[in-house]
């Protein structure tokens, strides 16, 4: 029963940390109060159960969390984060992460969150987006949709493709995932495939 229940408790944490995060309504697209409390319960949690995805959770939000500052612009507009100036990225919250990943990976058992912020943690460790490796974080999502199939995941990974193939392999990519009519309103996917056409001219 245990796992079950933990598996509920952590997405309730993640569902109040991916609010803060990214509002899914009202004028303010970020609600730091909300981030913290999820980071607050995900210490807590760790403390109590130091299991393999808690410790994975916690990396990740904190990995997001440390971009924060450079998360909008001054009018309020979400910046993408290949276009973040990462000199704004909290490096102690970012190690933070790191040290908790490596507490994840120590226990031998990687699985979706931990994989998460494996990928998080490619991009916190570079120095800017084109010196990402790219090759890794599409490895790391083929091993997240094998633990944790989803066509977000796939649009994500088909994201990194375009990155490590360019934007003709990362169009074909989200073109098989739109295929499947899930993400037909989901406007990130949208978005994805038509900064890929501005890409291609």
């Amino acid at each position: 029963e245990l796992p079950g229940r933990l598996e509920t408790v952590l997405r309730a944490i993640y569902l109040i940390f991916n609010e803060g995060y990214m509002a899914s309504a009202g004028a303010v697209a970020l609600r730091a109060e909300l981030t913290a409390e999820a980071i607050r319960l995900g210490r807590l949690l760790v403390a109590l159960l130091p299991d393999p995805e808690a410790l994975g959770l916690l990396a990740l939000m904190l990995l997001h969390d440390s971009r924060r500052a450079a998360r909008l612009s001054g009018d309020g507009a979400v910046i993408l984060l290949t276009d973040q100036d990462r000199s704004r990225w909290d490096g102690s919250r970012r190690a933070e992460g790191l040290v908790f990943l490596g507490r994840a990976y120590a226990t031998g058992e990687i699985g979706s969150y931990g994989l998460q912020a494996a990928i998080a943690a490619v991009h916190a460790e570079a120095e800017s987006a084109d010196t990402t490796d790219w090759r890794r974080i599409v490895t790391l999502y083929d091993l997240l949709l094998k633990a944790d199939p989803s066509p977000v995941v796939a649009l994500n990974r088909a994201a990194a493709i375009a990155m490590r193939d360019g934007p003709a392999m990362g169009l074909a990519a989200v073109d098989t995932v739109l295929a499947g009519g899930e993400l037909d309103g989901y406007s990130f996917a949208h978005a994805t495939r038509a900064e890929l056409l501005f890409r291609l001219g």
